[in-house]
């Protein structure tokens, strides 16, 4: 656990406010109702290197590049996916020409991207991070928290989907 965040009363008075949610909201999965999704198509990122993101992604990650075509939004821009497996990806543009300054933690923005990979790659893709000198940090043994080429904060999580932590999610 960390020390960051807020402290004292104000986080007593959060994890009130967090156990009357959980009451108001959660229900037992016995009689939760199925969600009407079907999964994440994918999650849209921007990037301001085509080449770099591919490699980075593609070849050090080991998500294969599915297709790459000009966005349809800003011409000049490329907008590709990426195999997250089981039918997800994540999706980039670039902008050409726009000055989209360092990555930012902001208010609706992305604070992290969490991705779910089998223990075996979880153990390779950590010793291609260190092999590529790629900074990260251990969190409870199964998740890997580093940066993206542009700043993005990545995990590769090895617990299996809907369990965090030994913790069940869903």
């Amino acid at each position: 656990m960390t020390d960051h965040g807020v402290q004292g009363s104000e986080l007593e008075a959060l994890t009130m406010r967090r156990a009357e949610l959980a009451e108001r909201y959660l229900q037992p999965s016995a009689t939760r109702p199925p969600s009407t999704a079907r999964g994440v198509h994918h999650v849209a990122l921007l990037c301001t290197d085509v080449e770099r993101t591919i490699q980075f992604y593609d070849r050090l990650l080991g998500f294969p590049l599915l297709d790459i075509y000009e966005n349809r939004d800003y011409r000049g821009s490329s907008h590709f996916f990426f195999d997250l497996g089981i039918g997800n990806t994540v999706a980039f543009f670039d902008l050409p020409g726009v000055d989209l300054g360092p990555y930012q933690e902001v208010l609706g923005g992305l604070h992290h991207l969490s991705i779910s990979v089998s223990p075996d790659q979880w153990s390779a893709a950590r010793s291609r991070l260190e092999d590529a000198g790629v900074d990260y940090l251990l969190e409870s043994g199964t998740s890997i928290y580093f940066r993206g080429p542009d700043g993005e904060r990545l995990e590769l999580i090895c617990d299996p989907l809907l369990w965090q932590y030994g913790r069940s999610v869903g």
